[in-house]
């Protein structure tokens, strides 16, 4: 049972996460703007359902799901970044500054242009702090094929460091996926019935 469980969760993991990098690596928006992962995260739901695991534990695997299938483009992103991604200086044009959404530490991002003057469509965050200025210059990591947009460079940026802020994401759900599975095999009856379908249940 846990081994099911586990494989379960294993797999549905694995093509949310899998399905947005594939689409960050080819460059395919439907796939690599996380809505495939959302898909995968609703595949795994149903999965669930069909196995009449405990609604509570659904619930918990769908938002783990979601969740991690929101932060995979990202992650995904840095994954391109980091293997085929460039470097080059641009200069500060503006710069944006102001508190956390949770209210911590000031947040700032850049906006800039290349050494020709033309904007970037995306505000830098990595690089952009209160003594930056307008006339500085930051480092950028771009995709020459234009797949993914560029971002902040960072030292040493590598592929599993790109993906390790999914982990955690990963191993809960995996862990409340087999939970959920478990659970189901549990509560079912000698012949297969669950609950209240079980004979001599009103």
């Amino acid at each position: 049972m846990v081994g099911d469980g586990l494989l379960v969760g294993t797999l549905g993991t694995a093509a949310i996460v899998g399905v947005t990098l594939l689409g960050a690596w080819t460059g395919s928006p439907v796939l690599a703007d996380g809505e495939a992962g959302l898909v995968c995260a609703a595949a795994l739901v149903v999965r669930l359902l069909l196995v009449r695991a405990g609604r509570a534990l659904v619930g918990i695997v769908g938002v783990l799901a979601v969740s991690l299938a929101l932060h995979a483009p990202q992650a995904a992103a840095g994954v391109v970044l980091a293997e085929q991604g460039r470097t080059r200086p641009v200069v500060v044009t503006s710069v944006h500054g102001g508190t956390s959404p949770s209210g911590g530490a000031a947040r700032y991002l850049c906006s800039v242009a290349d050494p020709a003057g033309v904007p970037l469509a995306v505000l830098i965050r990595r690089g952009c702090g209160q003594a930056t200025r307008p006339g500085d210059t930051l480092a950028v990591v771009y995709d020459p094929r234009g797949r993914v947009p560029p971002r902040g460079a960072v030292a040493e940026s590598d592929a599993g460091e790109a993906l390790r802020g999914l982990a955690g994401w990963a191993a809960a759900l995996v862990a409340a996926s087999a939970v959920a599975v478990v659970r189901s095999f549990r509560l079912a009856g000698p012949d297969g019935h669950h609950g209240a379908d079980a004979p001599g249940r009103p």
